[in-house]
């Protein structure tokens, strides 16, 4: 498997999510998740496709977010990650 990559909004959010085979990663604007998403409820928006479908140790996903508020952002890359796993 190669890198996907798709281009998805959330209200005014817009995220570029790559996912890849990997070690379960996620960086979104070149920091961990749990730095750019501090609170318990964002990081799970954002891993919820990945849990559900028992993959959150098999991707690396590398995100690329901007516009609207944290939760939009954190809406927009659950949305694509959906549609890539």
């Amino acid at each position: 498997m190669g890198v996907i990559h798709k281009i998805g909004r959330r209200k005014t959010a817009v995220a570029r999510v790559y996912v890849s085979e990997g070690t379960g990663k996620i960086t979104v604007n070149k920091k961990e998740l749990a730095t750019y998403f501090p609170t318990a409820t964002l990081q799970y928006k954002v891993m919820q496709p990945l849990s559900m479908t028992e993959n959150a140790e098999n991707f690396d996903v590398n995100v690329n977010v901007y516009g609207g508020g944290v939760t939009g952002q954190a809406e927009a890359v659950r949305i694509l990650a959906w549609r890539q796993v």
